[in-house]
Parts: C-alpha cells; sequence; structure tokens
C-alpha cells in the first residue's frame, strides 16, 4: 500500500500549494477527501480509506491491498449514518446562549445549592485553624491574617477560577480530564492507540488549527506527540490531580459538617468532641443517603437555604464591624502581609495551611461547570459570594480585634447571641449543602476519567432526563461515605482535617495551573509574556502554600494523603492493564490475507443470523473472532463488529456517533460498526430497540454505498475519460472533486489503472450499443444487487441476533518483571474481574449471549 500512500501524499502536497494555507484550505481538503478502493475480478470492493491507510500510531488499516487487486479512485467513503441514538438527551452546546433572563437567573439561583457550598463554609473554619497555628498576640496580627485571607480570596478563586480557568472548559465540561481531554485533541498524547482521523470530523472537537507563524504552538504540539516520557508525565499528573478530587470528596464532608456541629461547643458548655463526633456521624450517614436524588431537585431545594446562610454572613459581618473595629478595612493594604510574617516568621508560614481554606471549594466552581453555564457561575460568585465573604470575613476580624481568647471558634463566637441557634442551623444546613458540591464534582471527574480508559467501569445513573451530565455513582458514593466516616472518627481535631483538606485542595489546584498553561500555550496561543505571568504567579503563590501543608502532614493529616496515593494507584493500573491488553489485541489481530483465504464461509459453517461481535477493536479482525472460528463447528451468516468507542469530546452528536465499514468482500458479509460515545454521553439502549436501530443504520449505509458505486461506474462509462485520464494532468472524481496527478506519477501508475479503463471503453465498443442502453443496464444490476443484500438482511434478522461476547484477559509473562506479574496477574485482574461489564448497558437476555474467553500473554 506504500504506492498508495505516495500518489495521495503528491496530491494534497499539490492541494496545499494550490490553496494557500490556513483554516480555509484545511476545511476544503476535508470536503475533497477521498479513498482508493480495489476491484477484483467478481467486482466487489474492498476499501481502503486514505486516511486510515495507517493510523496515528503507525498499525496497518484493517483493509491491507494486495498486488492481485487493482486500485481505482473513488469519492469519499460512505462510512457514517444519520441515526437517532437512544440515550438520555443532552443540552447541545448553545443551550445557556439562548436562556430567558427569567431562566439565567433560576440557573444562578441553583448554582448557589451546588457550586457555592464548599467554598461558602469556609468562613467556619479558615480563622479558627489559621490562629491554630499562629495565636493572636496583638491586633496587628489579626489584621495581617484578614489580609491574608482577603488577597486569597481575590486571586485564587476570583482571578484565576473565575476570570481564567472557567474559560478553559471543554465544550462546558470542567475538571482535571476535560482539560486532559481539551488538550488530547489538539496532540496526540493519548497512549492508547486507537485513535481515528475521522474521530476529527466530529463537530465537537471543534480544532482550531495553530496558525503557520505561531511556531511556538507547533512546536510544544510536536514535543508532545513525539515523546513518550512526557506524555507519561502528563498522564500522571491528570491521576494525580484526579485522585486528589477524590481525597477532597472525602474530606471536604467531613471538615464542612464537624465544623458546623462545633458549633454546639459554643452554646451549649457540656457538648464535648466526641458527642460533635458521634452528631457529625449521624449527618453524613443523612447527606449520602440524599445524594441518589439528583443535582437540580437538591439545587431547588437547598438553593434557598445557602442565600439565606450568604445573607447571614453578609448580615453578622455587618453587624461586627459596626458594633467592634472598622479598622479592619485597613487589610486591603497588602503591606499588612509583609508585617505579619516579620512578626510571627515561622507560625506564619505554618498559618498558610490554614489561609488556603478560605479558596477551598475553587476547583468545584471549575469541575461542576458541566451543571451550569460559565456566565452564571460569574454572575453568581461576583455579584453574590465573594461580597458576602469578604464582609463574614471582615466582620469576624472585628470581633477577634476585641476577643483574642475566642479565635478558637471564631465563628460562632461572633455570632450575636439572639440569632446564635437560628444561625447553628443554618451552618448546619449549609455545611450538608458544601458536603455535596465536591461529592458532585468527584463523581463528574470519576465518569470523564472512565471514559478515557483511566478507571475501572462503575454503574452510573443519571438522575436527570434534561441534564445529562448530572449523574449517581452508587459504589463510589458509598465508598466516599465509608472513607469520610474513618476519617471523622480517627481524625477528631479540626486543625488536622483542616490540614488534609488543604493539601488535597492544592494538589488539584497545582495540576490545574500546569494543564491551563498548556492549554494558553497549544490551543489558545496567547502571549508568551501573559502564560510565563500565570505560570509563575500562581503555581508559585499554591507551592507556597503547600510546602506549609505538607511540613504538617505527620499530624494526621497523612491519612488523606495515603488514600489519594491508592486511588492514584487504581488508576495508573487500570490504565496500564488497558493499554497493555489494547496493544497486544492490535498486534494480535487476523491478517486480511487469512481472511481471504478462508473464503466468504470462513472455513466453517455460515449458520443463519446476526452475530454482533463486541470488541475494542477500531481496526482489523480481532484475534477472538479466529478464537470463535476455532471452537463453533458454526458462524452466523452476518457478522458485525460492534466497538464501542470513547471519543475525548464531552458529547458526539447522534448524526455523528456512528461509523460502519465493510470488511472484505460483499460476499464475506462481514461488517464494522464503531460506536462513539463522548466522556459525557450516556449510553441508555434497550438491545431489541438497538438491533432495530442497527438494522436500519446498516441498510442506510449499504443503500448509501450502492449510490456512491452507482456514480463510480458512472463516471467510468464515459468513452472519453481514457484520453482525459492519459492527457490530463488533473482528474475530476465521481463527486465532483478535482484531484491533481501530475506527469511522473501518471506515467507510473498508467499500467496500474489502465486495464480498468481499457475493460469500461472496450466494453462499450465490443457490444456496439448505445450508452444509454448500457447505463440502464448497469443501473438495473446494480439495483438488484442492492435488493439481494437487503433481503439477505432481512432474512438474517429474522433468524435472530445473538451477541458473541469475547473476554480478553491478559496475564504476564512467566519472564516477566515481579512487579509486573505483580500488578498484571493480580491488581488489574482484580480489578477488571470486579468492574461493571461493558455488557451491562445492554439489558440483553442470557439466550442470546455467547461468550468466549481469551488469554493473552504480555
Amino acid at each position: 500500500m506504500a504506492e498508495g500512500s505516495s500518489l495521495e501524499g503528491s496530491e494534497k502536497e499539490e492541494i496545499d500549494s494550490s490553496g494557500g494555507g490556513g483554516l480555509e484550505d484545511l476545511a476544503s481538503m476535508d470536503s475533497i477527501e477521498s479513498r482508493w478502493v480495489t476491484q477484483d475480478d467478481d467486482d466487489s470492493e474492498i476499501g481502503v480509506e486514505d486516511d486510515d491507510i495507517f493510523d496515528e500510531t503507525g498499525l496497518e488499516s484493517e483493509d491491507e491491498e494486495i498486488p492481485e487487486h487493482r486500485l481505482i479512485r473513488t469519492g469519499p467513503r460512505v462510512d457514517s449514518f444519520d441515526v437517532e441514538a437512544l440515550e438520555v438527551p443532552g443540552a447541545p452546546r448553545n443551550y445557556y446562549e439562548d436562556l430567558t433572563v427569567g431562566r439565567r437567573v433560576l440557573l444562578a439561583f441553583q448554582t448557589l445549592g451546588v457550586v457555592f457550598g464548599d467554598v461558602g463554609t469556609s468562613p467556619l473554619y479558615t480563622f479558627s485553624v489559621m490562629f491554630s497555628k499562629s495565636p493572636v498576640k496583638e491586633k496587628e496580627d489579626v489584621i495581617g491574617a484578614l489580609s491574608l485571607v482577603l488577597y486569597t480570596l481575590l486571586l485564587v478563586p476570583l482571578i484565576k477560577y473565575v476570570l481564567v480557568v472557567l474559560w478553559a472548559n471543554d465544550d462546558g465540561e470542567g475538571g482535571t480530564f476535560a482539560l486532559y481531554s481539551l488538550i488530547s485533541r489538539h496532540a496526540k498524547i493519548s497512549l492508547i492507540p486507537n485513535q481515528l482521523r475521522s474521530d476529527a470530523r466530529i463537530s465537537s472537537f471543534r480544532l482550531k488549527v495553530p496558525c503557520p507563524e505561531l511556531e511556538r504552538s507547533l512546536k510544544l504540539k510536536e514535543k508532545l506527540e513525539n515523546s513518550l516520557f512526557l506524555k507519561k508525565l502528563l498522564l500522571v499528573l491528570v491521576l494525580a490531580g484526579t485522585s486528589m478530587v477524590i481525597a477532597d470528596g472525602v474530606v471536604t464532608p467531613a471538615m464542612s459538617v464537624m465544623s458546623a456541629v462545633g458549633g454546639l461547643k459554643v452554646g451549649v458548655d457540656v457538648v464535648e468532641q466526641d458527642q460533635v463526633v458521634m452528631i457529625s456521624v449521624a449527618f453524613l450517614v443523612i447527606l449520602f443517603s440524599l445524594q441518589k436524588y439528583g443535582t437540580s431537585k437538591m439545587g431547588l431545594v437547598v438553593g434557598p437555604a445557602l442565600l439565606i446562610w450568604f445573607c447571614c454572613l453578609a448580615g453578622i459581618g455587618i453587624y461586627n464591624l459596626m458594633k467592634y473595629d472598622s479598622s479592619v478595612f485597613r487589610a486591603f493594604n497588602p503591606v499588612h502581609i509583609y508585617y505579619f510574617f516579620k512578626r510571627n516568621s515561622i507560625n506564619a508560614w505554618y498559618a498558610l495551611g490554614g489561609c488556603i481554606l478560605c479558596a477551598t471549594g475553587s476547583e468545584a466552581l471549575f469541575a461542576d461547570l458541566c451543571y451550569f453555564s460559565v456566565r452564571s457561575v460569574q454572575l453568581t460568585f461576583v455579584c453574590l459570594v465573594l461580597p458576602c465573604l469578604m464582609l463574614g470575613y471582615m466582620g469576624q476580624a472585628a470581633y477577634l480585634m476585641e476577643n483574642h481568647a475566642d479565635a478558637s471558634q471564631a465563628f460562632f463566637s461572633s455570632v450575636p447571641g439572639a440569632a446564635f441557634w437560628p444561625v447553628l442551623f443554618i451552618a448546619n444546613v449549609a455545611a450538608l449543602i458544601a458536603s455535596r458540591t465536591m461529592t458532585t464534582a468527584t463523581f463528574s471527574c470519576i465518569k470523564q476519567s472512565t471514559a478515557l480508559g483511566c478507571f475501572p467501569r462503575l454503574k452510573i445513573i443519571h438522575t436527570s432526563r434534561k441534564f445529562m451530565g448530572q449523574i449517581y455513582i452508587p459504589v463510589l458514593n458509598w465508598f466516599l461515605l465509608a472513607v469520610c466516616l474513618v476519617v471523622v472518627c480517627s481524625i477528631s481535631s479540626i486543625d488536622e482535617i483542616g490540614n488534609a483538606y488543604g493539601m488535597a485542595e492544592l494538589g488539584v489546584m497545582m495540576t490545574t495551573t500546569i494543564l491551563v498553561t498548556l492549554i494558553m500555550l497549544l490551543i489558545w496561543q496567547i502571549n508568551i509574556l501573559i502564560v510565563i505571568a500565570f505560570l509563575v504567579l500562581f503555581l508559585g503563590v499554591e507551592l507556597m502554600f503547600f510546602s506549609s501543608v505538607i511540613a504538617s502532614v505527620g499530624d494526621g493529616s497523612w491519612i488523606i494523603l495515603v488514600f489519594a496515593i491508592i486511588m492514584f494507584g487504581i488508576m495508573y493500573i487500570w490504565n496500564y492493564g488497558s493499554k497493555l491488553r489494547y496493544e497486544t489485541e492490535v498486534e494480535q489481530k487476523l491478517s486480511m490475507d487469512l481472511m481471504r483465504e478462508l473464503g466468504c464461509n470462513l472455513g466453517t459453517i455460515r449458520a443463519p443470523g446476526i452475530g454482533l461481535l463486541y470488541n475494542e477493536l477500531v481496526k482489523g479482525v480481532p484475534a477472538i473472532f479466529g478464537h470463535f472460528l476455532t471452537t463453533l463447528p458454526a458462524i452466523h451468516s452476518m457478522v458485525i463488529f460492534v466497538c464501542i468507542k470513547y471519543v475525548p469530546v464531552p458529547v458526539v452528536p447522534q448524526n455523528e456517533r456512528f461509523l460502519f465499514r465493510r470488511v472484505c468482500a460483499k460476499s464475506y458479509h462481514l461488517f464494522r460498526c464503531i460506536a462513539r460515545y463522548g466522556y459525557k454521553d450516556a449510553r441508555k439502549e434497550n438491545h431489541q430497540a438497538f438491533e432495530q436501530l442497527l438494522i436500519e443504520s446498516l441498510e442506510k449505509f449499504i443503500r448509501r454505498e450502492a449510490q456512491e458505486r452507482s456514480l463510480e461506474s458512472d463516471g467510468n462509462g464515459d468513452s472519453d475519460s481514457e484520453e482525459d485520464f492519459a492527457s490530463s494532468r488533473v482528474v475530476i472524481g465521481p463527486n465532483g472533486s478535482m484531484y491533481s496527478m501530475g506527469v511522473p506519477l501518471l506515467s507510473e501508475y498508467r499500467d496500474l489503472n489502465r486495464p480498468i479503463m481499457e475493460t469500461n471503453t472496450s466494453s462499450y465498443h465490443t457490444n456496439h450499443r448505445p450508452f444509454d442502453e448500457s447505463s440502464e443496464s448497469s443501473v438495473s444490476e446494480a439495483e438488484q444487487s442492492l435488493e439481494r443484500e437487503l433481503s439477505f438482511i432481512h432474512k438474517a434478522k429474522e433468524s435472530g441476533v445473538v451477541y458473541l461476547l469475547g473476554h480478553g484477559d491478559i496475564r504476564a509473562r512467566k519472564d516477566s518483571w515481579f512487579i509486573k506479574k505483580l500488578v498484571i496477574n493480580y491488581f488489574y485482574t482484580f480489578l477488571r474481574k470486579n468492574c461493571r461489564r461493558g455488557i451491562a448497558n445492554l439489558s440483553v437476555p442470557q439466550t442470546q449471549l455467547m461468550q468466549v474467553g481469551m488469554t493473552y500473554m504480555v
């Protein structure tokens, strides 16, 4: 197929040189894409897509060219069709752009209960943790600590997340894996070789091609694609950030609930820490039990509670400013931060671990973006959340200016006596809501990582038929509850939990900073000075905060660090094992030469019916199919290789979801179906509807293929075409596209193409029939061939559909390293046996299932 490749490359160079370059030219190249097909004696075609002769990993296409076949040029390959996918409908990309004013206000109102609960409850514990590490000695210490908190709020949640990071969303989806997915669409950084160039035509990709003058972006893209070390480093960074998100989903409920319940010790003197722990455990059980009711329902219910909470923060703050000391406004002068460090030195550095708690929940602003729009989050934060938070912190500081001894319970001590119990009740409700914030963000990150092959498959329940991103993962929900209870019962101190909290938050923040920097360089292509300023400022600040929390890791917060390492190990092992298994399946796939040698009966009996062979290969015939042939005495008269493929986009439009291709010649009745899903898509197919959908889609593909071949035969039937082909440097394809051939290539391939042209013209001269009569005859034969094939499909469907499931397991070779044997034979095998099977999304009766296992040695 090297000859075909060189010819195609020459043509594309000619198109480039004539077209000029840029986005317009690339778009035009897509519109004239064509393919080579081989034509044998019985006029059956075996397609070879020009852009899939070799995929991005250098693996050969499933349809390889062999010498005895002749190459002809056709129009674009017909490999996709319009179908209605049976799934939970999702909001289109511009859904939030056409909302009415009332709907926008309602959406912003819902964000209070879902997005801002975590950052909204940070005043409960920020000053308490800070002053436990750096006790208040004089009023200037309070001013310095307040200044540190105010500028942390302005720098991290406002400038970094609300004004910058939110715009790095992946088509409305946020989180570390959304950033990784966005980068992987612009650079080939995926370690699993299942990419198809046709995936880049999905409208959700929305690629921005780097301009030629921006060499920096092109060089970065080339480095990422050519360096295996950088690919692995980027994957490790993303997995580490995601593991911190999961750890955050554990420590957030523990911290929020315990700090709110701890207010009882201020109102009731007899309440001890043990009682606080017991009440917190009960609240946490109730909290995680309510997760299954969905985000939109809970958002509407708890939105008013959060609105009241933010109003309470602002009201208490204004009251304390008026009653105690309004001089705390001096904290807006950043010089007080310098004085704070000068007076307290090492204690001030330790206090940084408590200060970062005022920004907890910043990552949730981004991770929970899938539930809302960027504008709604920005509007709510700037107009309501940030002013209320700043007033709340300034009110606490004003109270502490006169009451240094109450720093251990700064918030509840600053509440006026008459309002204490109502505020305590609202604080506990807000804490429960805040705990849901990172839990929902964790669900989103796990779903993204599962779709991109970095986490074992789990059962995912979609809690809304209107918004696809609103999900609930039962197993993960109860797992987080169990770990959260362990944390609460083993680390009963708010200070130690706060340190663990800061560690988890900073791990995610630093990952986000690095990934957004890559997006700035690769995709946004903004000024390098702005990129450097962003990286140095935010990564430098976050590293300074992280150095403070990591220094206190020995006080009990190491439990969260160990938990994050365990989650990272699970994700890395799953990705490593999945990569090895896929690469082994690619290496051991059956060759097309072997398939042709077996013949159209495949060396066995073809029994009536349709067999849907599920596999993970996007190209080639899987080795498990050969295992079926050698194990069973018969195979179905029609076999469709079904591959469920997740593409690094949030949503694949319904009319771009499926690709169909013919494997081998017509008489084999072998097809490939690639069902492409985004990491945000839901699969809710019923097996009967799925079968009907599949057959109807296959019929559409066959009709379009027949139409294409009919146009092709019409183009070749012109008696003047041979002369035009021989004398001109330009060939006009059947779809009206022009292909520049060039004289050297023309002379080189003239002998290869002449038999086809001679056959067409000689049949005209030999038969001495009018062209119209010959054309009508060929059209009639084509129609008869089409009807025969469609009739064959209907008969096969009436005979029944069987799901052929091939379970490909892997085992490490005997000569492998001990660590590899341990990882593959035990850890990965355990995860694979206990994860959710891919077929679980289809309610297929056991009578229609046939399973064959196969073990690969890696």
